[in-house]
This record gives structure tokens, sequence and C-alpha cells, in this order.
């Protein structure tokens, strides 16, 4: 009856989406180009006298986005006519790209409603591959700029940091999993990725490793900023100095700006001790300036340290490691003990060790992967090495991580796990009380003792950690066990008249009373003599009485016909419960019906 359009396949929506993440790839290139091609424009046409026209600023603008990216770039206009390499690759500059191509990515494969969507490999692959070639277009471009992108350097590392950053946004658009190790790997290391534990002390050290690199990084930043505070007279005559005009001079703070965390790391380099290369002659270190640096004119190169031995102020950077190893203590502690858990969870001191350990290499591994590309040449002969020494500076970090961060862990989850004698660690039983003792651990007045409807004393639960309360049952502070009246020390162990966990709870603390503090444990087996008992039978039947709200009937706790008659609270005569220790629970007799009436109501 009516006419339908048909259907796409299924190989035709994966292709479909296999060109979406290609164009998406594309996209993500282009607008991080763009942006900065954008930039270098409004500095040219705000330049009064410009060197080259506008394809030599966008030919500029690609070499600087390849640059980002890793590329090592090629200044051939030298006045010695040798071309000068130049591989320092401005930190804040790469943030853009890195964090484009993830985006790419994870949008990429995450599934639409309605739609097919590619597979993860497919996702990633058609990302990598768009972004590559406006990588390779832009390169071709830039090669008779002023900056010409080295070939062999967009294999690696451009190739693999674009590849990276899509690989990272695939695995955050599925949820960041922990797959399985792969099957070439010991079946040991599987069995341990296999198990849940095994993940969560990953993720700790990981998460310790991130904190002492920041911690680092943050250091490293504070270390710069006090040294161009303290030459700030120098810092601004260079930067006047670099350029008369307004536009140049924006210039040059941009570049300034986008180096800061490349000085910031040098400045950690600097702490850790194997300090940074100021060319092929000169090395900083806290112990001093040997040699003699070849140091352009730049204002953030007027922190480097003077020639000499170091002096006080620089062995106080030394304090940096040890604050970014007490902080990844401080981070595998707070898993290792937390303060809201039961001591019974907390980790082993071996485990603690471990985790610790496995941060420390973290925080050595990204200290080194960030010192590679935080110096690089800046031309040939003496300024061929520039900056800090990557298989110098990562070890350092993992020794000075391990050596001040494993004895602070140690001390730390001693401490989160002390027992003083106010008991300020929470255990598994404290966690299980009810609402009226947690009120009390907060500092409110206790209630007072009074009697409920059948007359018994009411009184709070005492803690186990809080033995100088008294001696005696459920009543708490007074001694009182109920309707029987005051309990002695020596029959505290027979619980009070009340519900039958009451009594335990009652007996329990009385015993914990007696022996003190020294040795005991809040999880005990109930005692088992008591519990039928006469006084604990009858406990527990005034109990009943009182929670069944009136429904129950009043007669004795004895034989019918022996026992006298029983009082509102459910105690019988003393007299009549004399001999009825020794029997059974009372069975209340049926009234015989009248001749000619009804029968008795069952």
């Amino acid at each position: 009856m009516t006419q339908r359009s048909p259907k796409v396949t299924v190989e035709r929506n994966r292709t479909l989406a296999l060109l979406s993440a290609l164009v998406k790839g594309v996209v993500a290139a282009g607008l991080g180009l763009g942006s900065l091609a954008v930039l270098v424009m409004v500095v040219w046409i705000s330049s009064p006298y410009p060197d080259s026209g506008p394809g030599g600023a966008l030919r500029a603008a690609a070499g600087v986005w390849l640059l980002a990216h890793g590329a090592g770039l090629v200044r051939p206009d030298t006045l010695s006519g040798v071309p000068a390499p130049v591989g320092m690759v401005p930190l804040l500059l790469a943030l853009g790209p890195v964090w484009l191509a993830h985006r790419a990515a994870r949008d990429a494969a995450e599934p639409e409603e309605g739609r097919t969507g590619p597979s993860r490999a497919g996702a990633f692959c058609a990302v990598t591959a768009g972004y590559l070639l406006v990588v390779a277009g832009a390169a071709a471009y830039a090669r008779g700029g002023p900056l010409r992108a080295d070939p062999d350097t967009l294999v690696f590392p451009v190739a693999l940091v674009v590849a990276g950053a899509a690989a990272a946004g695939v695995w955050t658009a599925a949820g960041r999993p922990f797959g399985p190790p792969p099957s070439w790997s010991p079946l040991a290391f599987q069995e341990a990725v296999a198990r849940s534990l095994f993940r969560r002390r990953v993720e700790a050290a990981c998460r310790s490793a991130a904190a002492g690199v920041t911690v680092l990084l943050g250091g490293g930043a504070l270390l710069v900023a006090v040294a161009l505070g303290r030459d700030a007279a120098a810092a601004q005559d260079t930067f006047l100095a670099l350029a008369g005009d307004w536009s140049g001079r924006i210039a040059v703070l941009l570049l300034a700006v986008s180096l800061v965390p490349n000085a910031a790391l040098w400045g950690a380099a600097y702490g850790l001790g194997p300090g940074f290369s100021l060319g092929t002659g000169a090395t900083a270190t806290p112990l001093g300036l040997d040699g003699t640096p070849a140091v352009p004119r730049f204002p953030l190169l007027a922190a480097v340290p003077d020639q000499g031995p170091g002096s006080l102020p620089n062995w106080a950077a030394l304090a940096v490691p040890v604050v970014a190893a007490l902080a990844v203590a401080w981070f595998t502690v707070r898993r290792a003990a937390p303060a809201d858990a039961p001591r019974a969870r907390a980790w082993s001191p071996r485990e603690t060790v471990l985790v610790t350990l496995l941060a420390a290499l973290g925080c050595g591994v990204g200290t080194a992967l960030l010192t590679a590309v935080a110096g690089g040449p800046l031309g040939t002969g003496a300024l061929s090495a520039f900056g800090p020494v990557w298989w110098l500076t990562g070890p350092a970090a993992l020794v000075w991580t391990a050596v001040f961060g494993v004895p602070a862990a140690l001390l730390l989850r001693m401490w989160r796990l002390r027992t003083p004698g106010w008991a300020w660690r929470r255990d598994a039983a404290e966690a299980d009380e009810p609402p009226a003792a947690e009120a009390e651990a907060e500092g409110e007045e206790p209630e007072e003792e009074g009697e409920d409807e059948a007359g018994d004393a009411v009184g709070r639960p005492r803690r186990w950690w809080a033995p100088w309360r008294g001696r005696g049952g459920v009543s708490g502070e007074s001694g009182d066990a109920g309707p029987s009246g005051p309990v002695s020390p020596a029959s505290s162990s027979v619980p009070a008249p009340g519900s039958a966990p009451e009594a335990a709870s009652g007996a329990l603390h009385g015993r914990a009373a007696e022996q003190g503090d020294a040795g005991f444990e809040p999880y005990d087996f109930l005692p088992t003599d008591p519990w039928h008992g006469k006084d604990t039978r009858e406990a527990r039947w005034a109990s009943l009485k009182r929670g069944s709200g009136g429904l129950m009937a009043d007669f004795p706790v004895g034989i019918a016909g022996s026992a006298g008659p029983a009082d509102r609270s459910g105690r019988a005569g003393s007299a009549d419960r004399a001999g009825q220790a020794d029997r059974p629970d009372p069975v209340p007799e049926r009234p015989a019906a009248e001749p000619g009436g009804p029968g008795p109501t069952p």
C-alpha cells in the first residue's frame, strides 16, 4: 500500500562512520593549524617592518604548528650559512593539538543514537589517518618558509604523538577499561591483573605518581619565579632589547608564556640534582654553575644562576623533590589506610611499600618523558645541547621519591592507625553503633537514665573503648541493670532484664569493665550458661511483653496455678517464682467453658 525507501545496509553505515571519523581527524588538525595561523597573521599585520609577505608568515605558522607536535625544524637563514636545528618544543603550545586529536577520536568512537558507529580500531585508524594527512600537507607547505620540518621527525615523534592522543580518546570513549594483558605475558602476571585488588593498587600508584610529577612541576615553577624576581631588572632589560615596537614585544611575550612549562621542568631538574645544560660546555646544578654557558638573550634565561659554587639559597632547591616524595607518600597512604574505614581494611606494610615504590617508578618515568621534550638543540656547536638530560633526571626523580617516600608512607600509615587511650581509630564494631552512641561520640551530653513504661531502667549502651564509664550491665554509667536493682561487679556477667541482645551486650561490657583496656576485643562470643538461667528468662519475657504493645496477657512467669499475680511490668511475685527456676517456660491454661455457653475464645 505504501512505498518505502530502501534501507541502508550495515556495511554502508560502517563505511559512512569511518568516513565521518576521517573527516573529524582532518577537522581537528585544521582547527589547530588555523588557530595558530590566525595568531601569527595578527602579529605579522601589526608589525611595522615585516620581513616577508603573507606567504612567509603562513609557512612560519605551519612550521611552528609542526614543532608543537615534536617535529624538528631547520632554520636555513643563518649568519654562518649552516642550517641550524630548532628542537625545543613549547609545551604549552603542544596542549592544543594533543587535546584536539584526543577529542576527535573520542567523539568518533562514541556510538551515536540510532546509528551504527565504527569499531574502536576503525575509529582510531580513521582519525589518525585524517590528522596525519593535514600534517603531511603542512610539512610540504612549510618547505619554502623560514622554518622547515625535518622529514625524519615526521614519523617519530609526530606520528607517535598523534596516535597516542587518538588512542587515549578511544580508550576514554570506551569507559577507560583495563583490558587483559597480552597472551605472551607470564601466567602469574595475567592472574594478578585479573584480580580487582591488583587493579586498585595500580590505580592508587598511578594517582600517587601523577601527584608527585605535579608537585615537581609546581616546585620547579616556584624556583623559576623566585629566580626571576631576584633578577627582575635583567629580565626586563632583555625583554625590552629584543623588540622595539609593541607587536614585537607581544610576540616575545607569547613565546615566553608558551615556554613556561619548559622552564618549570628545568627548575625541577635543577632541584633534583642533575640540573640542565647551557650548551655543551656548561651545566647548572645546586652545587654551582661550571663552565662557560652559551645563553641567548631571552627573558626566561635571566633566572639562570650565576657562575661559581652554589650558596645556601641554591641548596634550598633540594626541598622540591623531598616535598614531591611526601606528596607521593600522602596520596598512597590515603588509599592504604583511609580515615573512614576499619583497621581491618588497611593495607599491610608490605603492600604500602610496594605501591609506594610503584608510584616512585611512575614518577620517574613521567619526569623523564617530560624532560625529554623540555629541552633540545637550538643550533650547532655550543647550542647543540640545551636543557635537562632526561636519562639523568628520570632516575634522580625515582631515587628521591623512593628514598623519602617509602619511610614517610610507613610513618603516615602508623600515624593513621594509631590507637591511643581515647581510641581515635574507629573499628568495625563502632561502625555499627546506634545513632545515640554516635551523638555521644560527637560531644553531646548523654541522656539521663529514666524508666520506661514497664518500669525498667533505660540507659545508653557503653562503648567498648570507654571502660571507665562504670561497671554494670546495659544501663550504662549508673551500673543499674534494670528492675532487679544494682548489680555488683561480680555478677555483671549475667545479663540484665531487657532484650536478649541488650542483655548479652551488658554482660559483655561488664566483663570488659572488669578486665580493663588491656587485651580486650570488642568481638567476642556471648556467654551460653546464663541464657537459661532464671533471671535471664524473666528478662526475656519482660522484653517480649514490652515489645508486644499490650497484646500479651498478664500472667506469672511460672506454672499456672502456682504463681502469684503478675504486675504490669511482667514480673511475678518472688515467692511464687522461687521454685520455678528450672521449669520450662509457662503455658497459660485455657479457661473452662461454662455449661450451655460458648466455648473458650481461642
